[in-house]
């Protein structure tokens, strides 16, 4: 099989390895799509250590090909999707360790043995494009916007893979969402998916200020922040009392500084969000089901073209998830 293994920072060579076989509680996957998160170009470029020979990429879809011993959970031809946190299966996430391990293999190969505790069953309706995008991009969006129902506002930033599932399953909650980008054309596409007003952050770089105005000066109930420390304070600004900021993400490197002052007058609660377990994949899964929802891709690469796909996701010019197919 053809596999890429990271030789140093910044690096990735496709090679040639055997097959693997499953052993005790463990099933041979045959990938059929990745999908690429702003972590994996940390990784590829560094940021992120990884040790060396560490396949990349954290998520995939692929059908059931061999099972090993024991195995009770999957059969041959069933088609799954990985849960982005390996030990994290359900309730409280009590520990760090829970969190995606950099020392086990990504994805980014044309098959996986995996222990079938780490797989769940694609929705029906999608295709393996499509399900390749939902164990960390999805399943943080959907934590991140817990408790959401009908009647709240949701602001969510920019147009990545998190924001737009963020997007997606506030509107299937009810809720209503706003929207920041720079770029008029994606505005456009921002309202078609259902955000009911969009703010330009160029022309608005106080757009903490502009949620308030678009609310009646109450402020969003939800806010999923990708930026961090670049976009923090104007979350601040944005967020309703006794809101919630959910911290997803630190695409935003510039740092403009969070003002505590504001923060404590805020009443707001922060949340660092690592993702979600199995069990919120499941049930994430569900609900992109019960409403046939569909994740939103903005090009797909032929497993050649991995490292072309990656560069692609680096230029910021993408509108939604970027897939490699295998």
């Amino acid at each position: 099989m053809r596999i890429y293994r990271m030789s140093e920072a910044g690096q990735s060579t496709l090679v040639e390895e055997p097959t693997p076989t499953p052993g005790t509680s463990q099933v041979l996957i045959r990938v059929h799509a990745s999908s690429l998160n702003a972590r994996d170009l940390f990784m590829l470029d560094g940021r992120y250590p990884v040790p060396q020979g560490r396949v990349p990429l954290s998520d995939a879809a692929g059908v059931v090909e061999a099972t090993g011993p024991g195995v009770t959970r999957f059969e041959v031809g069933d088609r799954v999707v990985n849960s982005f946190n390996p030990l994290w299966f359900g309730g409280p996430q009590r520990t760090p360790g829970q969190h995606y391990h950099t020392d086990l293999d990504g994805w980014l190969a044309e098959y996986v043995v995996i222990d079938e505790q780490r797989l769940v069953p694609v929705p029906a309706h999608l295709d393996f494009t499509e399900a390749a995008t939902l164990p960390c991009a999805a399943a943080t969006a959907y934590t991140a916007l817990e408790g959401v129902g009908p009647g709240d506002t949701v602001l969510i930033q920019g147009s990545g893979g998190v924001s737009l599932f963020a997007l997606q399953l506030a509107r299937a909650a009810g809720a209503r969402v706003i929207a920041t980008t720079s770029s008029e054309n994606k505005a456009a596409r921002l309202r078609e998916l259902g955000a009911s007003d969009v703010i330009n952050y160029v022309d608005r770089p106080d757009w903490g200020a502009a949620v308030r105005e678009l609310t009646d000066g109450q402020g969003a109930d939800i806010i999923v922040e990708v930026g961090g420390a670049g976009t923090i304070a104007q979350s601040i600004k944005a967020v309703a009392y006794r809101g919630t900021i959910s911290l997803v993400g630190h695409v935003a490197h510039d740092s403009t500084g969070m003002n505590l002052l504001d923060f404590t007058y805020s009443g707001a609660t922060l949340r660092a969000i690592g993702g979600g377990s199995r069990s919120d994949l499941e049930d994430m899964n569900r609900v992109i089901a019960a409403h046939q929802l569909h994740p939103v891709i903005d090009r797909v690469f032929p497993f050649e073209e991995a490292l072309d796909a990656a560069a692609h996701l680096g230029s910021g010019t993408h509108f939604g998830k970027v897939v490699i197919t295998h």
